[in-house]
């Protein structure tokens, strides 16, 4: 089975588990205050599973929706947990910490966002019709608070121990400098 149909059936999966964790309609979430909290088990967050060492574990959320100074609608999302990421010199586990804390502003979805908003890095835009999957969006921010590239701090390349002595190919070349023909 190839990778491409593999992550295909683990969405699918996971969107069938995640139709308990949906927002029919955001904008009145926000606008009503509403709060929604729970767990995500890591094996139903697909798309972190090829950058994992294990599939265990979970994580805990808090969504809580609220109007902004200038009634804009706002979602303060926090992400906490510990996932175990693939060492990417070791391949072995390598626990990660998640404290994610993202303050979204709610815009309907198509809307055009000048350029001076778009480069303020002080707001975080999250485009939406009405409904929203939280499965897809503690996802989304999980992926975007993890490393780049997660290593152990005193992890070595692998076989580096073993390599030896380190042979200078041009060893022999520097001996023969300064030698007539």
């Amino acid at each position: 089975m190839t990778w491409k149909a593999k992550n295909n059936i683990i969405q699918c999966l996971s969107r069938n588990r995640s139709r308990l964790k949906r927002i029919s309609d955001a904008f009145a979430f926000a606008r009503d205050g509403r709060v929604l909290e729970g767990t995500f088990a890591v094996a139903d967050l697909g798309r972190l599973h090829d950058l994992l060492a294990e599939i265990d574990g979970e994580v805990t959320f808090h969504l809580q929706g609220y109007k902004g100074d200038s009634g804009e609608s706002m979602l303060h999302l926090e992400v906490s947990g510990t996932i175990p990421l693939a060492c990417q010199r070791c391949l072995e586990a390598v626990p990660f910490d998640l404290d994610v804390d993202s303050l979204l502003e709610l815009v309907p979805e198509g809307t055009e966002l000048s350029q001076d908003e778009l480069e303020d890095d002080t707001r975080d835009f999250l485009p939406v019709v009405r409904e929203l999957d939280v499965v897809e969006l503690v996802e989304d921010e999980i992926l975007l608070a993890l490393p780049v590239a997660p290593r152990h701090e005193k992890c070595g390349l692998p076989g580096a121990a073993d390599a030896g002595e380190r042979i200078n190919p041009f060893a022999k070349l520097s001996g023969l400098k300064g030698k007539p023909n």
